[in-house]
């Protein structure tokens, strides 16, 4: 059994769905784990740490149907500075759409890098319906999900894995408004001023 380095390349990563996702991943994980988030300043720490690990998993969310350029920014001091065994790459991303295949692109890109660099692509896990799932007792699906991830990564059995909240759309765009309204309520926004494109005074 391999050992995994996971790292958490939101934007936000310390207040971030994405540690949601890796903690539950490091909770039903057998093998050894290590987590952090990547900033803008440990790029080459966490390029040098790979040497230790068998496997890296990436989790985030996406951003405007790609990577976000928090991840992005380290994969360029990772082709740099590649370690001198590299780790298989596996990937958890989730977005805010409810279908899952909206990440496709985003998952398209880690493939792309790992392509070009000599590494091995490894298990994807894509969730929709992200920024609200593990609040609802569709929670149960993730987490199902997650330890099939985790298996598959400790086995090398690599594999493609999805979930979503089994809702129609109708519903899901009830429920994603109502949760929004209600996110900008409690920081002083009102539904008005979240419609509206000016996002500053």
């Amino acid at each position: 059994m391999g050992s995994i380095l996971i790292l958490n390349g939101s934007p936000r990563a310390p207040r971030s769905n994405s540690k949601r996702y890796a903690a539950l991943f490091s909770e039903n994980c057998k093998a050894r784990t290590a987590y952090f988030n990547i900033s803008s300043k440990n790029h080459v720490e966490l390029c040098s740490k790979l040497e230790e690990f068998s496997d890296l998993l990436l989790v985030f969310p996406l951003y405007a149907d790609g990577i976000p350029v928090t991840l992005l920014n380290f994969l360029k001091t990772l082709e740099q500075n590649p370690p001198a065994n590299k780790p298989n790459v596996s990937v958890l991303v989730n977005c805010g759409f409810l279908e899952s295949r909206q990440n496709d692109v985003a998952v398209r890109m880690i493939g792309l890098f790992c392509r070009q660099n000599g590494y091995r692509f490894g298990s994807v896990l894509k969730i929709g319906s992200g920024e609200a799932i593990l609040d609802t007792p569709f929670r149960l699906l993730v987490l199902w999900k997650i330890k099939k991830l985790a298996a598959s990564i400790q086995s090398a059995k690599y594999c493609t894995l999805q979930t979503t909240m089994p809702l129609s759309k109708k519903m899901f765009l009830k429920a994603s408004t109502a949760y929004w309204t209600n996110f900008g309520k409690r920081n002083g926004i009102t539904k008005e001023q979240m419609e509206t494109m000016q996002i500053e005074k």
